[in-house]
């Protein structure tokens, strides 16, 4: 049986929630203060969280980059902030999905199983990626290019793997936002995935403004070069 912390200090949402992840054959416990959550957390027992931003004692986003020290379980952050920056931040310091309030309890469920899913999926895959001098280490979390570590937000990493296990294929931004974060694209839209995709570029590309290996095709996308 799969096992949900909530973090959320909202009394009505928590007793909701909680009926429905029991109904669909989920455990869950619930913290309503970071304290409380981080002595959940203790022996990471699991197997994704959901995380409010705005709390009592202080932000999902602080208690987002202490689980990443140690853990890859996946996260959602639930929240009634949608503007786009911070948004952005909690795909980069590592949330998986980013739901808003008010929401469909269907959508989120799916969210939740889709993110299940892919955790199940990144268990069973091999342990490495290797592609044009960069080498990435999954068990890790860690890419690196000739051998210098390379510095990486969690959406970067997400990126730089789905397009290494994807070499010489077009993915469309749909396909990306889908395998990325479950999303029909109504957070992050064009200009937002180009922001990403330089920021990338600038880490990964001997020359970001000629790119070799992260290549745009136009009218359809993007796709992994693999260098000869």
């Amino acid at each position: 049986m799969k096992r949900i912390l909530l973090l959320e200090d909202d009394l009505s949402l928590i007793h909701g929630l909680s009926f429905a992840f029991t109904k669909q054959g989920f455990e869950s416990d619930v913290a309503r203060t970071i304290r409380e959550a981080d002595s959940l957390w203790q022996d990471e027992k699991y197997d994704l969280l959901i995380l409010d931003v705005s709390l009592p004692d202080g932000s999902g986003f602080e208690f987002c980059k202490r689980v990443r020290q140690t853990a890859k379980v996946p996260i959602i952050f639930l929240t009634a902030s949608d503007e786009e920056t911070s948004i952005i931040m909690g795909l980069d310091i590592g949330g998986d999905d980013y739901i808003t309030k008010p929401f469909k309890l269907s959508v989120l469920m799916s969210r939740i199983n889709a993110l299940l899913r892919r955790a199940q999926d990144f268990s069973s895959a091999g342990t490495e990626l290797q592609s044009n001098g960069i080498r990435v280490l999954l068990p890790e979390g860690q890419a690196y290019k000739n051998g210098q570590r390379l510095d990486l937000t969690a959406a970067e990493y997400k990126l730089l793997c789905l397009f290494m296990k994807n070499p010489g294929r077009v993915l469309s931004k749909e396909q990306i936002l889908n395998a990325l974060w479950d999303s029909e694209g109504d957070f992050i839209d064009n200009s937002t995935l180009t922001v990403y995709m330089r920021r990338l570029r600038i880490k990964i590309e001997d020359n970001p403004s000629e790119p070799q290996m992260l290549l745009t095709v136009r009218r359809m996308g993007y796709k992994w070069n693999v260098i000869a």
